[in-house]
């Protein structure tokens, strides 16, 4: 999954939830930026890059949500 998957299923979910999502560049250098779901976030990198398992879980546990939730 890449990073913008990955921002589009977490507003996916947020539309299903009611929780607010919105991407935030101005806290981030690069391509990096903050994703936030309602009033938790996670560190979204490049979104044209590859997410491995690793970080997808550690993103999603941040998000207090579940990986299988996407």
């Amino acid at each position: 999954m890449t990073g913008s998957e990955f921002e589009k299923r977490v507003k996916r979910l947020g539309q299903k939830t009611g929780q607010p999502v919105r991407f935030d560049r101005r806290h981030g250098h690069g391509s990096h930026g903050r994703l936030y779901y309602g009033t938790r976030f996670t560190t979204l990198k490049d979104r044209k890059k590859e997410i491995g398992i690793g970080l997808l879980k550690a993103m999603c546990l941040q998000l207090d949500i579940s990986p299988d939730d996407l």
